[in-house]
């Protein structure tokens, strides 16, 4: 059931301590409850707007006894109480987290092998359809594999219809990965998300050899050649090969941004605080010398030569899969190998869907990249491995700057706007209708294809009705019972009156979005949305950040007006910025921006959706952790808000509080990932794995699952462990 959890940490026997916190706390709430959306007018937004909130200036401060001894004022001892209180939490979880640590079940992710499979799950026909036996058997176990094509059945090869099949580096038809059925004994289940959540076959085990051997893997101890030359390879011009050979299927053009002429106007919105105008956005400026583009003429980037005037009437959707990386970076074989799969597999397979890039951040301005051809080359060849310069594109804070001159250049840069540059991106590339922001060091264990599909398939589905509460917590199935059902009717009895039904109405704000159809979210039988795409889809909840303590909560310059301070903007957030968007949510991104309105990286597209009254989507993928918690556990530390939320003031994401991640497979600092990782590659890590300990136990395999981050993959020494390093708690 989904139900406010009790928090027992609050039952210690600290009276004096429970007597502070309770004063404190309502002192707090008397100081914050003015300044929500509409209660009070500031008396001079202008200077307040763009300003960090303050500590409130307490008169009673501290005084000194007859001793000349400092004595607290209210405010300390108000302090002292809530530190006190953070502590007991971060003590009560690393009590918990210890003592699951000597329980049966702790570390049960780790070193699962081949040896121990299960094989006798029954599967859907849909599911058992996809698999086929390998012709030949694999040396290293009894099990057998088989060859997995997920992909729909207008990409089977067969000739007919509008699908082209394309060449892969050899000038072979691309074919399909191996992998084997089953689930190694004792893994356990996914303890967020799932796998019948999104209609994904879960009983599958993905193992190094039969996964990434075709794209160039190879053991520590093979010293053999490889069998291809990966640099004479050019992915760029296969990509556009098959593009063009199934031209039949897309809209090669694209159309421009429809809101920068439309959306606002000195007559249609009030300009926010410090905004010269709204005219003329469609003016975008460019760099100094006028040729800062993306898109460059020597470059296999450019439009597909094909590209004409005639839009297919019912042109299938394409997405760019933007790889983030930068100068400097050191590409890894392991890294290769994954760029050579999710080319592979999303672009090549499915005759032009997908489109991969390396998006290269060049850190230093000073290459004038933008001045001539020779710079750019010359960038590229010293920061790209060869087989992958046709794909990539190369931006820098100088050109996103330049296109957003109302923001200031301390905000417009990666670390702060890391939306910007993909925002350019769009502009120049409209004939994608979606972009995956992909982290390079994240990894798909399974098939890229198919967990994408998922994901979009899932977010599709939902209707809108309830889906931003849905939104802001982890879905545990063991908890919540079945998502569509259970969950959703809980979710929204938690919820009560205090849902989001459209987009809020700000005068500063034009939505794009659609307008609900019916006027109560109650009367619509939850259809509104089914069936339309999502905008923005993440992997993790999209959290209200208001009083959660997450570090970059008050991020946030523009977005006011007279009545409208900056900091008292509804703002959601999303930890680890894999996600995908549409060109939709980029274009208003964009226009936004264009405005002067800035807003962090993790809280960009989560925020400007809901205020446009767009479809976003938390797709619950399956996660999982080191330690055997219970359902009700992981909801009472990671749905800790006061409807069982993944917000409030004891959100899992504050500061101080990250630690609860550290145990599980998706976090921007998370243990699991690295360790699970370099035991699926042969290496070890923990005691686990290696070329001695597989031939005792076994080559490991792993079910579909999406982990971060992953660093450094490379043999290890004896000995080696890795190491989740999350700020302190």
């Amino acid at each position: 059931m989904l139900a406010v959890q009790p928090r027992r940490w609050l039952t210690r026997p600290k009276g004096l301590i429970i007597f502070a916190f309770t004063v404190a706390t309502l002192y707090w709430l008397m100081l914050h409850s003015s300044r929500r959306y509409g209660d009070v007018i500031q008396d001079n937004p202008a200077e307040v707007a763009n300003e960090t909130p303050e500590q409130p200036v307490i008169e009673e401060i501290g005084e000194e006894d007859e001793n000349g001894n400092h004595v607290p004022s209210f405010e300390d001892k108000m302090k002292e109480a809530q530190d006190e209180q953070q502590e007991a939490i971060r003590q009560q979880f690393r009590l918990e987290y210890d003592q699951l640590g000597r329980q049966r079940g702790a570390d049960a992710i780790y070193g699962k092998t081949l040896n121990t499979l299960v094989t006798n799950k029954a599967r859907s026909r849909s599911f058992e359809a996809q698999l086929t036996p390998a012709d030949t058997s694999s040396y290293f176990t009894t099990h057998k594999p088989y060859v997995y094509n997920p992909y729909p059945e207008h990409m089977q090869h067969i000739k007919g219809g509008l699908y082209v099949p394309c060449e892969g580096p050899e000038g072979e038809i691309v074919s399909d990965i191996k992998v084997f059925k089953g689930v190694p004994k004792d893994f356990p289940e996914p303890l967020i998300g799932g796998y019948d959540v999104l209609d994904m076959d879960g009983d599958l085990c993905f193992e190094r050899e039969t996964r990434l051997g075709m794209y160039g893997f190879q053991n520590a101890n093979d010293t053999s050649d490889p069998l291809v030359n990966w640099d004479k390879v050019h992915w760029g011009t296969l990509q556009q090969k098959c593009v063009i050979k199934n031209k039949a299927r897309f809209d090669l053009q694209g159309k421009p941004n429809p809101y920068v002429n439309t959306v606002y106007s000195d007559k249609t919105t009030t300009p926010f605080i410090g905004a010269e105008s709204d005219l003329n956005l469609q003016d975008t400026p460019k760099g100094r010398y006028h040729n800062d583009d993306l898109r460059r003429d020597s470059s296999t980037n450019q439009r597909p030569m094909s590209a004409t005037s005639s839009r297919p009437q019912d042109a299938e959707s394409r997405t760019a899969i933007l790889l983030r990386t930068y100068t400097g970076k050191d590409y890894n074989e392991n890294d290769k190998q994954v760029i050579r799969s999710l080319i592979t597999e999303l672009s090549l397979r499915t005759g032009g869907l997908y489109q991969v890039y390396l998006f290269v951040h060049v850190k230093d301005n000073a290459y004038a990249i933008w001045d001539d051809e020779g710079t750019y080359q010359y960038v590229l060849q010293q920061s790209v491995p060869v087989e992958f310069r046709d794909i990539a594109v190369l931006w820098n804070d100088e050109a996103v700057q330049a296109m957003y001159p109302r923001i200031d250049p301390s905000k417009a840069n990666v670390h702060n706007a890391q939306w910007l540059s993909v925002q350019k991106f769009i502009q120049e590339y409209p004939e994608f209708d979606y972009v995956w922001n992909w982290e390079m060091d994240a990894r798909i264990i399974g098939q890229h294809y198919d967990f994408l599909e998922k994901l979009s398939s899932f977010a599709k589905k939902q209707p809108r009705r309830g889906l931003w509460e849905r939104n802001e917590r982890y879905y545990v199935p063991s908890v919540h019972g079945d998502y569509d059902t259970d969950f959703r009717k809980e979710v929204e009895t938690l919820s009560g009156e205090e849902t989001i039904w459209g987009a809020p109405d700000f005068p500063f704000i034009t939505p794009v979005g659609p307008k609900p159809p019916v006027e109560r979210p109650e009367k619509d039988d939850y259809r509104w949305g089914v069936g339309e795409e999502a905008d923005l889809i993440t992997v993790a909840p999209i959290i209200n950040t208001n009083f959660s303590g997450w570090v970059g909560a008050n991020d946030v310059w523009g977005f006011n007006d007279s009545s409208h301070a900056t900091q008292n903007l509804p703002r959601r957030v999303t930890i680890v910025t894999h996600s995908r968007i549409s060109k939709k949510l980029l274009d208003i991104m964009h226009v936004e921006n264009l405005r002067g309105n800035v807003i962090a990286s993790e809280m960009t597209c989560q925020t400007i959706a809901l205020l446009h009254g767009l479809k976003a989507v938390y797709a619950p993928m399956p996660m999982f952790f080191d330690r055997p918690w219970k359902g009700k556990d992981i909801v009472r530390w990671f749905n800790s808000g006061e409807r069982g939320d993944s917000g409030g003031d004891n959100s899992a994401i504050g500061w101080g509080r990250e630690a609860r991640y550290g145990g599980i497979t998706w976090y921007y600092r998370a243990g699991p990932p690295q360790r699970l990782y370099n035991n699926l590659m042969g290496y070890e890590d923990t005691k686990i794995g290696g070329e001695e300990w597989e031939e005792i136990h076994g080559r490991p395999c792993l079910p579909p699952i999406l982990v971060h981050p992953i660093k450094d993959v490379a043999p290890t020494e004896s000995g080696y462990q890795s190491e989740s390093r999350l700020p302190f708690g």
